[in-house]
């Protein structure tokens, strides 16, 4: 017998969002309603963490520069108002989360694309 919680739980969660992995420049489409008027806000940037696993509570951590500061959001994937998540780049990252880039500058603050190959040096 299932549960009724687990029922509704199972109707929410999005099926059809794409692949999310940290490294990835993403654009989140996100409805704003402003008085009677609805909008599409978009925000765009790298997804520094991935939290909660696949379940309803799943969020990303979505940061970007806005004229030298720093911004991040954290978007639930499951959220109703979440129109859609476009992968702009996939990144070939070795961690997890991604909080050092959050001071990081220069050339290390860059990320390798997935299907990068290194170069030998001779």
């Amino acid at each position: 017998m299932t549960n009724k919680l687990d029922t509704f739980v199972q109707s929410q969660i999005r099926k059809d969002g794409p692949n999310l992995q940290p490294g990835d420049v993403v654009r989140v489409h996100q409805k704003i309603k402003e008085g009677d008027k609805e909008r599409i806000q978009v925000f765009e940037g790298l997804i520094i963490a991935r939290k909660h696993g696949k379940g309803i509570s799943a969020t990303i951590t979505v940061r970007r520069e806005v004229s030298g500061l720093g911004v991040e959001r954290v978007f639930p994937i499951s959220l109703p108002t979440i129109s859609k998540i476009e992968v702009m780049r996939k990144g070939k990252t070795r961690r997890a989360k991604l909080y050092y880039l959050r001071t990081a500058k220069g050339k290390r603050a860059k990320l390798k694309q997935e299907g990068d190959t290194p170069k030998k040096n001779k």
